[in-house]
């Protein structure tokens, strides 16, 4: 009875694995390989992505090529980049991808499950005065949910959603272009932080005019608040002034100011960050002067909603903007 019983085991591996052999199927692994591949334009940095050795997603790729019989990347190129034949296949492996996670995620959300990965991008003059607000509540409300954060400048962020490097990203509203869908979460006014030896400090309200353009430093290019804050002051290249800095950081900005003549322009959301004894530093922008919206993007392809969703509504329970007492 016993050898009876394997060798119909025998049998039915035969006739389930066999066909395999002889007639290979892609898989949703082998697209993912291929699109990390030609994203990374390594397959050492792309085996790194995804946790495999290169050996194993090369033979993925490989025999994902076989089964087509096109070559789908070039790897005779620093960076690998995909044949012609490899850029249609990735382009309908991308479509395959959002199908299948669509799947996922439609079922999860008829079981009344937020799970899955969020990958998160969030931009440096945002980041270390939200994030630890609201990722404690988040991580512990919804425990299925594997969260990874990037911190990147908006030209990044752009990049990496086109790429699907990510999936979402909290950013200054109408940065991101095209095929984005903004949440919106809640406006953050621009403040002015000036030094002890500029004239403008003892002023408690600045007018956007009366800012000398040559005491101004700013945040570095691909950081979308120098943008705005450029547009604003209607600043023109080719001003001379006393000091050229530029920082990712606002608070390398402000640190500059305490040491020199100049000043620079933060959001509300940093102003309970600055100790109470540089609180007077801290000018409000008159009337008219502009603020920035906050606000969650995602592809208008993302189809992981319950998870966005609550994502919005941590952060607007938890994280939502409290106005700091200026000192005159």
């Amino acid at each position: 009875m016993r050898e009876g019983q394997k060798n119909l085991e025998a049998i039915i591996f035969f006739y389930n694995f066999v066909p395999l052999i002889a007639y290979p199927l892609m898989t949703i692994i082998q697209l993912q390989y291929l699109i990390e591949v030609a994203n990374c334009g390594s397959f050492s940095a792309a085996s790194e992505r995804c946790f495999v050795t290169q050996p194993s997603l090369s033979m993925q790729i490989k025999a994902l090529e076989d089964e087509l019989g096109v070559i789908l990347l070039d790897r005779s190129k620093k960076p690998v980049i995909p044949t012609d034949a490899g850029s249609v296949v990735i382009a309908q492996a991308q479509e395959t991808l959002r199908a299948y996670n669509y799947i996922r995620e439609s079922v999860a959300e008829l079981k009344g499950e937020t799970s899955g990965k969020l990958r998160l991008g969030v931009i440096p003059t945002i980041a270390p005065y939200l994030l630890h607000k609201f990722i404690p509540d988040f991580v512990r409300e919804y425990p299925r949910v594997e969260l990874e954060i990037r911190e990147m400048v908006t030209a990044d962020i752009i990049e990496a959603l086109k790429h699907d490097n990510i999936d979402a990203a909290i950013v200054a509203s109408g940065t991101c272009g095209d095929g984005i869908i903004e949440h919106d979460l809640f406006s953050d006014r621009f403040y002015a932080y000036v030094s002890p030896e500029n004239p403008l400090f003892e002023r408690s309200n600045i007018r956007i005019e009366d800012i000398d353009l040559k005491d101004l430093i700013l945040l570095s290019r691909g950081n979308c608040m120098r943008d705005q804050i450029i547009e604003l002051c209607q600043a023109r290249r080719g001003i001379p002034s006393h000091y050229y800095f530029e920082s990712g950081s606002l608070d390398t900005l402000m640190r500059i100011v305490d040491c020199t003549s100049c000043l620079t322009i933060i959001p509300e959301m940093a102003l309970e960050y600055i100790p109470a004894e540089r609180r007077a530093q801290v000018k409000t922008l008159a009337k008219g002067a502009t603020s920035r919206r906050i606000a969650i993007v995602v592809r208008r392809t993302y189809v992981k909603n319950s998870i966005i969703a609550a994502l919005e509504s941590t952060i607007l329970a938890k994280a939502a903007p409290q106005a700091v007492p200026q000192t005159a």
